[in-house]
């Protein structure tokens, strides 16, 4: 009968068996962990992009069901049909509800704040003429969540157009640009309602285009009579709408401005536009316009045939009245411009105040004057100028910043060109409360004869006779008091 035998370990052996049996372990788990690490980065790669499609897909039925209808079917298929326009305050807030969207305009809630950006997200904004101005405005728009864009243009992406356009390749050359836009648009912000029309705007397409209640009309046109005939039926339609003006042959992007279109200058095209729109449909102002104090720095080029001798430009037009002739263009300044339309516009849709640069811009010499002024007349009329608290410095901020280089008595510039310089001589400053020193929130500027006028009444007979005119004046001091932290 055999016996068995037991395998006797040294102590030695079974310590080096037990740590080889642990490091087992752990190997094994480290591939564990490795690979359902790796299978759930490849699940979640694999299904981001599908429930970002599904969350667009849901809401684009959401809108459908709150407006009793679909979208156009043009943008049914690329979930651009979340804001449309049968209820887009409620689009705005849903829109900012998704937490992708909401991430993706993170820095904008935060510089406006939550409410002003849902209005900015339910906004419609109409952008015609998508060059090198109207491009980068409205990818602007978009990146800043315009829930709603509608992009108008006739032309197509050309080979010499990609040194201004802000979107266009090579590729997309033959493209009509407003499809070309639209194309990268959806990939930045899906979530946009995005039209494009490939459409020339005339008397014919008004409807088509104005249509919809906008709230804002972006005119980026650089031909003198569709410009013209846009700007006069934005007017008439009571449509916000913000102008830009001529940015090629520019090369000094501190010099643009946004003013009203009486006091742009220095500018041919918004010089005809005005001399039209008074002319043929009796409008003087009242439209914000993007132009540049710059002098153009070139002209028209002539226009040469394919023999290469000079030729008439008006025989190779596509569409009567549209310019052949090239004007130089440093690709920056079209696009700067573009980026100063989209600010102003998002500024005004979120309902922010900002203060714009006024247009007058006074040398040294002129604010010395101002000072001297006013101390002749604290000691012409109270015997001692020691109650004259500002220095030049501070002059210059209450002629530049507070009333812009106009009397208080015209809200709106009244002269441009020399006779505003001439307006300027008339001026002085003196104080509007006698019984408060002359200081920087006690100190309007008006002409000589509005001055002793306002010499000889109390501030109570002006907010009697005049209430509009004393609010108005009240708050721009109030405003001054507040920025000096007086």
């Amino acid at each position: 009968m055999c016996k068995s035998r037991t395998l006797k370990l040294s102590p030695a052996f079974h310590w080096k068996l037990t740590e080889m049996e642990e490091r087992a372990r752990c190997f094994t788990f480290l591939g564990v962990g490795a690979l359902l690490g790796s299978v759930s980065t490849f699940l979640l790669l694999k299904l981001l992009p599908r429930r970002i499609a599904n969350q667009c897909d849901r809401k684009a039925l959401q809108m459908n069901d709150i407006n009793g209808k679909g979208l156009a079917s043009e943008t049914s298929t690329n979930c651009s049909a979340v804001a449309g326009s049968g209820n887009s305050k409620l689009a705005g807030v849903d829109l900012l509800n998704d937490e992708i969207v909401s991430e993706q305009l993170t820095r904008n809630i935060q510089f406006f704040g939550l409410e002003p950006q849902q209005k900015v997200t339910a906004s419609y904004v109409v952008v015609i003429g998508l060059g090198g101005v109207g491009s980068h405005a409205a990818s602007m728009l978009l990146r800043s969540g315009v829930g709603r864009l509608l992009l108008v243009d006739f032309d197509q992406v050309s080979v010499s157009s990609l040194n201004r356009h802000a979107v266009a390749t090579r590729a997309d050359v033959g493209i009509p640009k407003a499809q070309c836009l639209k194309d990268h648009f959806l990939s930045i912000f899906p979530e946009c309602h995005i039209e494009a029309k490939v459409l020339l705007y005339n008397a014919s397409s008004e409807e088509e285009i104005l249509s919809g209640h906008p709230d804002f009309v972006l005119d980026c046109i650089d031909n003198i009579d569709t410009k013209v005939a846009l700007l006069a039926a934005c007017v008439r339609r009571g449509l916000k709408v913000l102008s830009a003006t001529g940015a090629g042959a520019r090369a000094d992007p501190t010099r643009i401005r946004i003013a009203d279109l009486r006091q742009s200058t220095n500018d041919p095209l918004s010089r005809a536009v005005r001399h039209r729109l008074k002319r043929e449909y009796g409008i003087e102002g009242g439209i914000p316009v993007v132009f540049s104090l710059e002098k153009p720095k070139a002209k028209l080029l002539p226009f040469k045939g394919q023999s290469g001798e000079e030729e008439n430009p008006s025989d190779y037009q596509i569409l009567p009245g549209f310019r052949v002739r090239i004007i130089p263009v440093l690709g920056t300044i079209p696009a700067i411009f573009g980026q100063v339309m989209a600010s102003y516009v998002l500024t005004q849709l979120a309902e922010l105040q900002v203060q714009l640069e006024p247009v007058i811009n006074l040398d040294i010499d002129h604010y010395r004057m101002l000072h001297q002024r006013l101390i002749e007349h604290e000691e012409s009329l109270y015997g001692t100028a020691l109650h004259v608290q500002v220095d030049v410095e501070e002059v210059m901020y209450v002629a530049k910043e507070l009333w812009h280089g106009r009397s208080a008595r015209e809200p709106f510039a009244k002269d441009v060109g020399r006779s505003m310089w001439r307006s300027v001589n008339e001026l002085m400053l003196l104080r509007w409360d006698r019984e408060k020193p002359a200081s920087v929130s006690n100190l309007i500027l008006l002409k000589f004869k509005e001055a002793d006028e306002h010499e000889s009444r109390t501030l109570e007979d002006i907010k009697e006779e005049e209430p509009e005119f004393f609010v108005r004046v009240t708050s721009v001091l109030k405003r001054a008091e507040l920025e000096f932290g007086l």
